[in-house]
């Protein structure tokens, strides 16, 4: 059996899936268009916005990019936008994070139009998914992990599923749904002690913490399931925060990086797209 979840086959699914959907929309009229708000030095935000563009121009869904240098203040930033809340032509505004230390984030991703929020991370969209409500629009790491369980038939519920990293973006997003799921779920962090006692616990073992290869042989269960979320550039090699060598053989299914969690996170953000370009013309 192969232990690396295919991603790839499984991203391939999701396009042939997504061109049906923007080709139906094109018969209305109706052409995607994602804004996108950069406001950062920081490297793996440069590769997602490169994967995204890609994928955009694939599918044929319009992108404006919207750089900034370290001189923008919050509020540049907000009447920004503001005019993208305005454009009818603009269906998901996503503010890449993280962002220039000295902007107010939360005042930044609030003020989009919950419309348009596509990446699911303003304060009604984050109560939704605790209320499992069906307008909810979920992040998209989070809905791409999901993804790959699902792709993979894990059997989650009643699970011990043990996440590492608490973030607003990942952890407490897919811990949600895991619970939504019926997963017993243990959250581990920055300020955990022992946190092999916990990882080797898990029956479903997600790792997003920025470390590499914090998560080694001695740390997981066997048997187990392993959705490694980092991204750590060494030396201009890039690698995950478990270490994939050590803990191989010990695991039923793992995810690889690159090509594993971060090619699921664009696909997710373009599933969102179209779902909120579906609600703003009333198609079902």
């Amino acid at each position: 059996m192969e232990k690396i979840i295919d991603v790839k086959k499984l991203s391939e699914i999701k396009k042939e899936n997504l061109k049906q959907e923007i080709k139906m929309l094109s018969k209305k009229n109706v052409i995607p268009k994602l804004a996108v708000i950069i406001a950062s030095f920081d490297e793996s935000s440069k590769i997602y916005v490169r994967n995204k563009k890609r994928l955009c121009d694939s599918l044929g869904i319009l992108q404006e990019e919207y750089y900034f240098s370290n001189t923008v203040t919050t509020d540049d930033i907000l009447d920004t936008i503001d005019k993208l809340n305005k454009d009818d032509s603009v269906h998901g505004i996503l503010v890449q994070l993280p962002l220039y230390k000295h902007l107010d984030k939360h005042k930044i991703l609030e003020s989009i139009d919950v419309r348009k929020d596509v990446d699911g991370f303003k304060e009604i969209n984050t109560g939704r998914l605790l209320l499992k409500s069906k307008d909810m629009i979920i992040p998209c790491t989070a809905k791409g992990i999901m993804s790959i369980l699902e792709f993979i038939k894990a059997d989650i519920s009643g699970k011990h599923a043990v996440i590492v990293g608490r973030s607003q973006i990942v952890g407490k997003p897919v811990s949600y749904m895991l619970l939504n799921n019926d997963a017993t779920v243990t959250i581990c962090h920055s300020k955990t002690k022992n946190l092999g006692h916990y990882t080797k616990e898990a029956d479903i073992l997600v790792v997003v913490a920025g470390v590499c290869n914090l998560i080694k042989k001695d740390m997981v269960k066997k048997g187990s399931i392993v959705i490694d979320v980092g991204i750590n550039k060494v030396d201009g090699k890039i690698y995950g925060d478990v270490n994939l060598h050590e803990v191989i053989d010990d695991v039923e299914y793992i995810t690889k990086v690159p090509g594993g969690v971060g090619v699921m996170t664009v696909i997710s953000l373009i599933e969102n797209l179209i779902e909120l370009v579906k609600r703003s013309n009333n198609i079902e």
